[in-house]
């Protein structure tokens, strides 16, 4: 298989807001991570056209079909980022874990509900695809984006 390289903008954030996420997701999440040889995985949410970035600090959102080009260099927008909070360490593996949901479209609490929805499915149709075909090599950038979205 060969190598992918995707480029993430970050728009500037327009809102914040602290919530939890039930821990087996957030479990299902690390496990994937941990067994991944990169520093991330990437898994997509067909249902939505979006993608999740997972990473150790934080989950991204980015929508397949928002693309920008700034300096040069296009790639997709991050819609939504779910930051764990780290200060927070959990007693126990089934305690939810605290995390800030950071909006850089806009204040979309039906985006979010919707993730709480279709993220855990697309996460199983993931894990069963890994378990076919382990394979692949894929690496993210992420860009600060300061222009308007087209």
């Amino acid at each position: 298989m060969g190598s992918t390289t995707e480029i993430f903008f970050r728009p500037e954030e327009t809102a914040r807001e602290r919530v939890t996420l039930p821990a087996s997701l957030y479990n299902r999440c690390r496990l994937l991570l941990a067994r991944c040889p990169r520093p991330h995985v990437f898994v997509p949410i067909r249902t939505m056209q979006y993608q999740a970035v997972i990473d150790s600090g934080e989950i991204l959102f980015v929508d397949n079909q928002g693309y920008a080009v700034r300096d040069g260099r296009g790639g997709r927008l991050i819609v939504l980022a779910w930051e764990v909070a780290l200060a927070s360490p959990r007693e126990s593996l089934t305690d939810p874990v605290p995390i800030e949901i950071v909006y850089y479209d806009r204040e979309n609490h039906d985006t979010h509900r919707r993730l709480m929805s279709e993220f855990p499915q697309a996460l199983s149709l993931y894990e069963a695809k890994q378990q076919r075909d382990p394979g692949g090599d894929s690496s993210a950038t992420v860009l600060p984006f300061t222009g308007r979205r087209q």
